[in-house]
Order: C-alpha cells, then sequence, then structure tokens
C-alpha cells in the first residue's frame, strides 16, 4: 500500500513539474539543421564488347570518375558481368564523367562523357593491343627527326670491345724516336 501511494505521489510531482516544450510549427525555421538535398543523380550503364566480333568482355573493371565544377567527386570501380555490362546509380547529373575500361588482353580504354539526361548508355568496343607510340621512332618504323623541345634520351656512354680495337693509321710522336737498345759496349 505504501508503494502504491508513492508511486502516485511521484508520478503527479513529475508531472507537474515537468517541462513546457513549445511544438514547433510550420512557420519555425530558426531551430535545428539547415537541410540541403542531395544532388540529382543520373543512370550510367556501360556495355563492353570486343571490337572485332561484338561478344561480351565479362569481369572487365570499369572506372567512373565524375567531375562537377571542376572539382573531382572521386572515383568508384564496378566490374561487368556476364553480359559485359556495368551500372550505376549515383553519378550527379550534369558532371563530366571520365571512364576508363581496363580488360586483360585489351588495351586500356578512357574517355570522357558529359553527363547531362536522367539515364545515359555508353557501348565501348575494346581492340587489342597496338605498338607503343614513341616520341623517338615514328609509328612507320623509320627514325624521326628531332623535335623542338623533346629530350634525348640519357644513354651511358659505350666502350669498344677489345677485339673491336684497332690500332692508328699513324704512330704516335714518341714512337718516331729509334727504339733504345741495350748493347754492351766493346771494350
Amino acid at each position: 500500500m505504501l508503494v502504491r501511494r508513492y508511486l502516485c505521489l511521484s508520478t503527479l510531482f513529475c508531472v507537474s513539474f515537468a517541462p513546457v516544450v513549445p511544438v514547433a510549427t510550420a512557420q519555425d525555421h530558426s531551430r535545428g539543421r539547415k537541410y540541403k538535398a542531395p544532388p540529382d543523380t543520373s543512370h550510367i550503364e556501360v556495355e563492353v564488347v570486343r571490337a572485332n566480333n561484338g561478344k561480351p568482355i565479362p569481369n572487365a573493371a570499369v572506372i567512373f570518375n565524375p567531375e562537377k565544377d571542376g572539382k573531382d567527386e572521386g572515383n568508384l570501380e564496378i566490374k561487368t558481368g556476364p553480359d559485359g555490362k556495368a551500372a550505376i546509380d549515383v553519378i550527379p547529373t550534369g558532371s563530366k564523367l571520365r571512364v576508363q575500361v581496363i580488360a586483360g588482353g585489351f588495351a586500356t580504354f578512357a574517355e570522357d562523357y558529359m553527363v547531362d539526361t536522367a539515364s545515359k548508355t555508353i557501348s565501348i568496343k575494346m581492340l587489342r593491343p597496338r605498338a607503343q607510340v614513341s616520341a623517338y621512332v615514328d609509328n612507320t618504323g623509320k627514325a624521326s627527326e628531332r623535335k623542338p623541345g623533346v629530350q634525348e634520351p640519357l644513354r651511358p656512354p659505350t666502350t669498344p670491345s677489345p677485339s673491336s680495337v684497332t690500332p692508328p693509321a699513324t704512330p704516335d710522336a714518341e714512337s718516331k724516336t729509334p727504339p733504345v737498345s741495350e748493347t754492351k759496349p766493346n771494350l
């Protein structure tokens, strides 16, 4: 009985002295965090196929690198499925998107796209690797002329092998003097 009376009194005491909290109305904007809506995003689907026969390339790495207003937004990597497709939904609309594709046995692909619609489909045809391009050798295989502003590579000096050394055609000044012979004087 005493416990009941104590509980009733404590409840009455808590209710009567509880602080009054004002209810926020729709017109009260001064309280709380400012809400900033997330940017609109686009659905990007990339299809990766072979250039020679159009078959899909599974397990190719597709790297998305968006840039909005000159600010890098980070990068994301997704692998293609058995159908050669990779999809992503978090790229901000209105951004410039660099797509890179890396697949075993194929040359790396990279290109920039402008994401200006709610959905975009990109089809990429992968090529086999080709010969490297050099600043010193033309693509036809002949040596190109020296281009201004291009520094020649530093090469270590070559020393001729002992078998390829030939004696000089003219003797030195020291060799013109007759050799000194060791003879004993006649006494």
